[in-house]
């Protein structure tokens, strides 16, 4: 409900409510007044007060209750496989986008342009037809075409064989960006050293429980990926 209902589909039917036909509009609400009300029958075994009420609220049963209504079944009938890997790309491109952008400390409002690499007509056409979610979701407001990428310092998302280049010229304040990075680096490297020496120390090793070791050990791990994920973003800001 939290992350596939409100998460994605909430979200991605709001272009559709405001630049959609009157029919798309129509199927979206029904669609999505169906499945709301799967999910208050799912839900009533665990929260029975409150999905009861907002079943009645949300539209007018006929005296029909809840606990009355036939329990889902699943069925893969009807499914779209074409519109199904259509919104399987949309989230994991937007996914990619936000995680790239968040790395790089570019502000959640600033508005950006890509530039895609080695993308097949099928992606061009899906980056054109997602354009509206894209722009309100990702924050990318327009997407060209290239064989090489832009001058500059810039962010490189790889969704498959396609490479989409975001420039980060004129987004953030590239020299302050750099400076925090290093300092994140320079400390997620000083935390990894730190373990390191315990870890190294025969007389920690032999009176330390075996639990604490293990915790050294996994936070080591942490330290060093975060460590190596932050020299990646610098390395991608030149």
């Amino acid at each position: 409900t939290w992350n596939t209902f409100c998460d994605w589909y909430v979200e991605l039917t709001k272009p559709v409510f405001q630049e959609g036909t009157e029919a798309e509009k129509a199927e979206t609400r029904a669609v999505a007044g169906w499945v709301l009300d799967q999910i208050f029958v799912l839900l009533h075994p665990f929260m029975p007060f409150l999905s009861e009420e907002l079943w009645h609220a949300t539209r007018d049963r006929g005296g029909y209750d809840l606990i009355q209504a036939q329990w889902p079944a699943a069925s893969a009938i009807g499914v779209n496989a074409s519109a199904q890997s259509d919104v399987n790309w949309l989230i994991k491109t937007i996914t990619a986008i936000r995680t790239a952008r968040g790395e790089s400390n570019v502000p959640p409002s600033a508005m950006m342009s890509g530039v895609i690499m080695g993308a097949s007509d099928e992606v061009a056409q899906r980056f054109a037809r997602q354009s509206a979610t894209l722009k309100r979701m990702a924050r990318l407001e327009a997407v060209d075409a290239a064989e090489t990428p832009p001058e500059g310092a810039a962010v490189q998302v790889i969704l498959g064989e396609t490479t989409l280049v975001l420039p980060l010229e004129g987004v953030i304040d590239l020299d302050a960006a750099r400076a925090r990075l290093q300092k994140s680096i320079d400390k997620a490297l000083k935390a990894a050293a730190s373990i390191k020496g315990r870890l190294s120390n025969e007389k920690f090793l032999a009176k330390a429980p075996e639990a604490v070791v293990a915790e050294n050990r996994e936070k080591l791990v942490a330290h060093e990926a975060d460590a190596e994920k932050l020299q990646a973003a610098l390395a991608r800001l030149g």
